[in-house]
């Protein structure tokens, strides 16, 4: 028995990743697998079609690719190829299991393995994808505040004269804005970072930055490393205790969100008419709402004189090391599907594994996944 594995082309706008690169088409190939790469899958991440059909892969039609055993995405697809994939395959991807409904893919007889969905466990990081991309934005993120910004961020100092370095603040301190701190920091900006979460204090430490500690009455630490929904009273106080330290900042990087949630305010509309004129706020959760209700998703604008930035595909703009680590982490995660043995290769949905039973949101036609 031989396993298909198909790799579709993206089809949402402006995304640019593709979910297998011809590195990990080798690596399915050695696990006794097929590849089936859509043509032009890998073009917009700089990976051409002969280099997959170089490592192994056969260059096929968008319906060869949905016809697979195991079709790799990174955006959910559309529901026409949903409808055209092959009952009792399985789809695996950024499958949207808070904002979207399974239907489709229930009624296609498919199983579904979500990556947002797998679990915040140790055997599980090399798996996650929510992670590995949420690292490339933080990095990106700070990038594009430095070029809206229009001064250094560096101690600068000439013959023509002395910058003083910037004032950098980074609100949530996950994965993004992790790198975010790493990155303003190599920049040479001063750093200054806060999370709802106690325990980030010595990671921001640790990167050479400055915690802001203030006291909201309750600990936002919530289950699986992320961060729980601070009570009413709680975001209040945090809003006002945050408030003048916002306002000094040159750069605010915003990065808090909460799964199957609107973001938190952390930017209310008076601390942006608090701020100087030209400075910039990059809100991470525009796609959620944002962290600053004035923000506007996939677009920069300028209100009260600062200029907020509301991309919302920081990964894409870095495509090609974002699709290696992507393909990375779906490689490792098909590692516990992939059974070989002396028949071959088949699939093996092992709901023992608590990676699988937890990424699992649809299993052959019947949806296992309830959105809290």
């Amino acid at each position: 028995m031989t396993v298909l594995v198909g790799v579709l082309r993206e089809r949402a706008a402006g995304e640019c990743r593709v979910a297998a690169t011809p590195e990990s088409v080798k690596k399915f190939l050695a696990r006794g697998a097929q590849v089936c790469v859509e043509a032009g899958a890998g073009e917009a991440a700089r990976y051409p079609d002969a280099a997959y059909a170089e490592a192994g892969a056969r260059i096929g039609t968008a319906a060869d690719a949905l016809a697979a055993d195991v079709v790799l995405c990174v955006r959910r697809p559309a529901d026409a190829q949903i409808a055209a994939m092959r009952p009792g395959a399985l789809l695996v991807g950024f499958l949207e299991p808070h904002a979207a409904r399974f239907d489709a893919l229930a009624q296609a007889g498919l199983s579904a393995l979500s990556v947002e969905l797998i679990p915040r466990i140790s055997r599980a990081q090399s798996m996650d994808a929510l992670s590995s991309q949420a690292n490339i934005a933080g990095y990106r993120a700070v990038l594009e505040a430095t070029f809206h910004y229009r001064r250094f961020l560096p101690l600068m100092m000439t013959s023509a004269g002395t910058a003083k370095p910037s004032r950098v603040v980074i609100l949530g301190v996950g994965v993004a804005g992790l790198q975010a701190i790493a990155t303003a920091r190599r920049l040479g900006a001063q750093v200054e970072a806060f999370d709802v979460r106690p325990e980030t204090r010595e990671q921001v430490l640790s990167l050479g930055a400055k915690f802001i500690d203030i006291d909201v009455g309750e600990s936002g630490a919530g289950e699986g490393g992320y961060a729980r929904e601070l009570s009413a009273q709680a975001q209040a106080r945090q809003q006002e205790l945050l408030g003048e330290r916002l306002k000094a900042a040159d750069i605010i990087v915003t990065t808090a969100l909460i799964p199957g949630r609107p973001a938190p305010v952390l930017v209310p509309e008076a601390v942006v008419q608090g701020m100087r004129p030209g400075s910039v706020i990059v809100d991470l959760a525009a796609a959620n709402g944002g962290n600053c209700p004035l923000t506007e998703a996939d677009q920069v604008v300028e209100k009260h004189g600062v200029t907020l930035v509301g991309i919302t595909d920081y990964p894409s703009r870095l495509a090609t090391d974002a699709s290696a680590f992507y393909a990375r982490n779906l490689l490792n995660l098909l590692e516990l599907v992939l059974k070989k043995d002396d028949a071959g290769t088949r699939v093996v949905l092992d709901l023992d594994d608590e990676i699988i039973a937890g990424a699992l949101a649809v299993q052959t036609g019947a949806v296992r996944f309830a959105k809290r």
